[in-house]
C-alpha cells in the first residue's frame, strides 16, 4: 500500500509562513521566467515582490524561497523585443548584474513593470498601460513602501532622535490616505474638479461630521454633474451611504469601489507635481485656512 503524500499547506498558512520568513509586505506576485548569469537559461518561478526584493519559489505552494534578488539599486528597466507571442521580456540593469525577465503574457508584463518601477523609483510610472484599478493599486503600494521605509529608518534611529519626530509623521505612517484625499470643503472640491477635468473626477475629503468623509465626483453624461456621497467611519470599517449601503475595510477600497462600479469612468483626482505646483500651493493655502477655521461645508 502506497504511503499517502503529506497534505499541501493552505493558502493562508503559505502567506503567513512567507511573511514570517521574508519579514516584508507582499506587493505583487505571479509567474516569471528568470535568467541570471548563474542560470545560463530561463528558469520559471512563482515570484513575489516584497518591499524592494523579488523572492523566487519553485511553485505556488512552497513556503521557502530558492533565490532572491534585491532591486532597490535598480539603474534602469529596459524592454526587449520578443519573437514569442503573448509574452513580455525586459531586463533589470543592476550595479553588479543584468537580469532577464519573461512574463506569462503582455498584460502581466505591464503589471510587473509598473510595480517594479513604483517601488524602486518611489513614484508611479506614467508610461505603463494599466487599467484605472491597477493604477490605484500602484498608488497604494507606493504609499505602503514609503511608509515601510520611514518605519525602517525610525527603527534605526536613537531614542533621543525618536522624541524629535513629529506627531504628524507618526499619524501619516499609521493612517496613509488615498492620493485623491484633500482637506477641502464641498465647494472647493467642486471647483477643483470643474477647473481641472484632465486630472481626474473624484475627490475624497473630510465630511461635515467629525471622523467621517465625503466623496465628490464630477460626471459628464448629458451634461457635467457634481454629486456627493457620505462615507461613514464605523468601527474599523467605512460605509458608503447608497440606496444599498456598501461597507468596506478601508478608504483605499472605497475609492477602488467607485472606479470598478463605473468601469473606470471615475478616476482619482491627482495633481501632477510638474504641471500643477501653483495649484497645489493654492490647495495647501486653503488647507491652512481650514485648519484655522475647521468648519467644513
Amino acid at each position: 500500500m502506497m504511503a499517502k503524500k503529506p497534505p499541501k499547506p493552505a493558502p493562508r498558512r503559505i502567506f503567513q509562513e512567507r511573511l514570517k520568513i521574508t519579514a516584508l509586505p507582499l506587493y505583487f506576485e505571479g509567474f516569471l521566467s528568470v535568467e541570471r548569469a548563474a542560470y545560463q537559461e530561463y528558469k520559471r518561478y512563482w515570484t513575489e515582490l516584497r518591499g524592494t526584493t523579488l523572492f523566487f519559489y519553485t511553485d505556488k505552494k512552497n513556503t521557502t524561497y530558492v533565490d532572491k534578488l534585491d532591486i532597490i539599486d535598480l539603474i534602469c528597466l529596459t524592454d526587449q523585443n520578443s519573437t514569442e507571442k503573448n509574452c513580455a521580456k525586459f531586463t533589470l540593469v543592476l550595479p553588479k548584474e543584468e537580469v532577464q525577465l519573461k512574463t506569462e503574457n503582455t498584460e502581466s508584463g505591464e503589471e510587473w513593470r509598473g510595480f517594479i518601477l513604483t517601488v524602486t523609483e518611489l513614484s508611479v510610472p506614467q508610461h505603463v498601460s494599466l487599467l484605472p484599478g491597477q493604477v490605484i493599486r500602484l498608488h497604494e503600494v507606493l504609499e505602503r513602501e514609503k511608509n515601510r521605509r520611514i518605519e525602517t529608518q525610525q527603527l534605526s534611529i536613537t531614542p533621543v532622535e525618536k522624541e524629535k519626530e513629529t506627531i504628524k509623521d507618526y499619524v501619516d505612517v499609521q493612517n496613509p490616505m488615498p492620493v485623491c484625499f484633500y482637506t477641502v470643503s464641498r465647494k472647493e472640491a467642486t471647483e477643483m474638479l470643474e477647473k481641472n477635468p484632465s486630472l481626474g473626477n473624484m475627490i475624497l475629503r473630510p465630511g461635515s461630521d467629525s471622523g467621517n468623509y465625503s466623496i465628490t465626483i464630477r460626471q459628464e453624461i448629458d451634461m457635467p454633474r457634481i454629486k456627493h456621497y457620505k462615507v461613514m467611519s464605523i468601527g474599523k470599517n467605512y460605509t458608503i451611504e447608497l440606496e444599498k449601503p456598501v461597507t468596506l475595510p478601508n478608504l483605499f477600497s472605497v475609492i477602488d469601489y467607485f472606479v470598478k462600479e463605473t468601469r473606470g469612468n471615475l478616476r482619482p483626482f491627482i495633481y501632477s507635481i510638474e504641471d500643477n505646483l501653483g495649484q497645489e500651493h493654492n490647495i495647501k493655502g486653503r488647507s491652512e485656512k481650514l485648519k484655522k477655521n475647521p468648519q467644513i461645508e
